[in-house]
């Protein structure tokens, strides 16, 4: 999930400095303008999909100073199974493959373990 974030992030900022290059703006023409409104609509999402994955990784720094306190391994299993059901099941309530989710949440999973890990209270 890791490789699909930094693709994600890459792509949208080549579409940035593409757009730049090209010297395109929105036009006057009905079609590029929806176009581009939506296009604004997506960035704002986007902004609100990184805010929630840096709160959710504050957490889960959080989380990682309570385990390396407790001596809690940094992974578990059985959690991040439940975590990975309940997220393709609201997936699939938003239209969103099982397959696709599995990847998101794998990767965000990923970078959670990553973080609980580098926690100057952790100890391998």
């Amino acid at each position: 999930m890791k490789n699909i974030l930094i693709i994600f992030i890459i792509a949208l900022a080549a579409t940035a400095i593409v757009n730049r290059a090209n010297g395109q703006s929105p036009s006057t023409n009905g079609i590029d303008t929806t176009l581009e409104n939506k296009r604004k609509v997506i960035d704002s999402l986007d902004r609100q999909l990184f805010e929630v994955l840096g709160a959710r990784e504050r957490v889960v720094r959080e989380i990682g100073v309570y385990k390396a306190a407790h001596h809690i391994a940094p992974l578990q299993a059985a959690r991040f199974q439940k975590v990975l059901e309940r997220g393709i099941e609201a997936g699939k309530k938003e239209g969103l493959s099982a397959e696709f989710i599995t990847e998101l949440l794998n990767a965000i999973h990923k970078e959670s373990l990553r973080i609980e890990e580098a926690s100057p209270d952790h100890k391998h």
